[in-house]
């Protein structure tokens, strides 16, 4: 039988169980290692009332909390809201992860730069 994917979907890897956890949106139950988590950082006051707030306020410095929210999602409510997409054969195999999103390539370029110059140097 042919295999569609490396680990098989999951990221078990010597483990015979893995717990359950549900889906922040349907509440499935999904294995912990299979899930697909995000950790988001928003603000707790959308970007437009925010500076209505700051004039309102009888403080100066006062900075407004963030919410800190682990999700947890099952494949299908992931595909479903563009959390990850669905991939080709051929992209399925490729192993580099995705660039990821505020990071430009010329600072990793210049820090790969830097590394390969101290190497250098100490040879």
């Amino acid at each position: 039988m042919t295999k569609k994917r490396r680990n098989n979907g999951r990221n078990k890897h010597g483990r015979g169980h893995t717990n359950y956890i549900r889906c922040s949106n349907c509440a499935r139950c999904c294995p912990k290692d299979k899930a697909v988590k995000r950790f988001i950082v928003r603000n707790i006051v959308e970007s437009a009332a925010i500076r209505d707030i700051q004039d309102a306020s009888v403080y100066t410095d006062y900075h407004l909390p963030k919410i800190y929210v682990k999700v947890q999602y099952c494949i299908s409510c992931a595909i479903h809201a563009h959390i990850v997409r669905v991939r080709s054969g051929e992209k399925r195999r490729v192993r580099v992860p995705p660039p990821r999103p505020g990071q430009r390539q010329d600072d990793k370029a210049a820090a790969g730069a830097q590394a390969k110059g101290a190497a250098a140097v100490k040879a």
